[in-house]
């Protein structure tokens, strides 16, 4: 979808950048299927805090939080999840299980604190927790898909469109990105419905993601879509 709107990358891409990029052929649109899930990933409370603080703030709760900017995403979100809701298509929450001392290996190395979250810090947050018909997934590493039975589930329902929610935008959802490419499903990244402790590292990635993975939309883009498709789909019924 093109704007005129800023994104989040414009004052970190040239315009020389995005016009080696154009020159050559990334950046077109893989547009939305019939069968969209909602893919709500990490939105725990050790990642969001328990209410909207600064950064510096929140991490004094939970060093893992990416403070204010997660309470943001987290309203976003809530408007697609309650669209999803309304359409009765599926939502599935991949998050990252309580640590166990046997889960250390090279995410204790590199993020030791991540191993001392307290049971609270795990729990998901409020304004987006699931319902009894909601897909629970647990995962130990940053991709959805990795060592989940997350794709098991995606066969199943006969998906064709996953929308990526949740944080952080320069992790767990690039690497749910990559691995959902790979597998060939249309992808859509509400780029204001994601979040990260570094909005730095939030608008590459989101350039990144855009120019070669999903298309990246603001969530009312993505509402106005969703409400297309749920109006084509009960046309057609």
């Amino acid at each position: 979808m093109e704007t005129n709107e800023m994104r989040p990358w414009d004052k970190f891409i040239s315009e020389e950048e995005k016009k080696a990029y154009r020159s050559a052929g990334f950046g077109n649109k893989g547009g939305i299927g019939s069968k969209p899930v909602l893919l709500i990933i990490d939105v725990q409370y050790r990642t969001s805090g328990s209410s909207s603080k600064p950064f510096w703030e929140s991490i004094k709760e939970y060093p893992t939080s990416c403070g204010e900017v997660a309470w943001r995403a987290i309203e976003n979100i809530t408007k697609i999840l309650r669209t999803f809701r309304e359409s009765n298509w599926p939502v599935i929450y991949p998050h990252v299980a309580p640590k166990k001392l046997y889960d250390g290996g090279q995410l204790a190395a590199k993020v030791p604190k991540i191993m001392n979250i307290s049971e609270e810090g795990y729990k998901f947050v409020k304004e987006i927790e699931p319902i009894d018909k909601d897909i629970l997934i647990p995962k130990k590493h940053p991709s959805a898909f990795f060592g989940t039975s997350l794709s098991s589930y995606l066969v199943d329902l006969k998906a064709d469109t996953l929308i990526l929610t949740g944080c952080t935008t320069s992790g767990c959802i690039r690497a749910s990105v990559l691995d959902a490419f790979s597998l060939n499903y249309k992808i859509v990244v509400p780029e204001d419905a994601v979040y990260d402790r570094s909005f730095t590292s939030h608008a590459i990635n989101l350039f990144d993601i855009s120019e070669k993975y999903a298309d990246v939309m603001t969530s009312n883009q993505l509402e106005v879509k969703l409400k297309e498709l749920r109006k084509k789909i009960n046309f057609v019924k």
